[in-house]
């Protein structure tokens, strides 16, 4: 029984607390420098067609990775992120991710 409890909380403690994004920061500031011309500016809106961009610093890394692989594959439609996004590879993304969730921004 006490291994059992030592067990469970070992895998409590492993599964809590936050989630890191699993590719190199470092690597994603320079991969993904260019995101920030769009989407690092609060508020900000396409001129034509005119729609808001999401200012997406410090967003959810597997939202992120999720959200790149489907422009990567045709699944989610803008022309702009899907030629950005078809040239990435999945580390890319992972690292694009990765730098993403740690940037602050300048959004408020």
């Amino acid at each position: 029984m006490r291994s059992l409890l030592t067990a469970s909380l070992a895998l409590v403690a492993l599964t809590s607390g936050p989630v890191l994004a699993a590719g190199d920061p470092e690597a994603g500031k320079i991969k993904g420098y260019t995101c920030t011309g769009c989407h690092g500016i609060a508020g900000y809106k396409n001129v034509y067609p005119t729609y808001n961009v999401p200012f997406i610093a410090g967003q959810n890394a597997e939202y992120l990775e999720a959200a790149l692989k489907a422009y990567r594959s045709g699944e989610r439609q803008h022309p702009t992120m899907t030629l950005h996004a078809e040239s990435l590879s999945d580390e890319d993304i992972a690292d694009i991710a990765a730098w993403l969730v740690t940037e602050k921004g300048e959004e408020g």
